[in-house]
């Protein structure tokens, strides 16, 4: 009779730990959630350029004077080709912006990824960390961005 009380105890252990495991990634997530989304929607070729249409989603309930972004394109081969500092603010709260930059002396079509190497400034009240603030998201075809 102990030994099926022991193992009953246990499973409730597992189940009550698996639960609280559960409860923290969603507490995670939600904290993950909000902050600044970046995406890049689309590339356009100019002359000896690339504009990029970013959309900047500022879910948190504070506008950002700034938001000041360290960006490297690499080409197809890996190789990176430019680096280049937008400057992708103001940004309002609880509001989704398009801005729109291009990137000089890059062909479009040569561009396999950005990487968002860094967040410089985030504009004041919005924290020290402001790389952690943003996520990213990429709607170009065959152009990862990750940071």
């Amino acid at each position: 009779m102990a030994l099926f009380h022991f193992a009953r105890a246990a499973r409730t252990s597992a189940l009550l730990a698996a639960g609280a495991a559960v409860a923290l990634g969603c507490a995670s997530s939600a904290f993950a959630a909000s902050g600044v989304a970046l995406e890049l929607n689309r590339f356009e070729p100019r002359d000896k350029a690339c504009r990029i249409s970013l959309v900047a989603n500022n879910t948190t309930d504070k506008a950002l004077d700034s938001l000041k972004l360290d960006l490297v394109f690499f080409d197809k081969q890996g190789v990176i080709s430019r680096r280049l500092a937008v400057e992708a603010g103001p940004l309002r709260a609880s509001k989704t912006t398009v801005k729109l930059f291009e990137a000089t002396e890059i062909a479009c079509d040569e561009v396999s990824r950005v990487l968002l190497n860094d967040v410089t400034s985030c504009g004041a009240g919005a924290g020290e960390d402001c790389l952690a603030l943003v996520g990213v998201t990429s709607r170009v075809k065959d152009v990862e961005f990750s940071k």
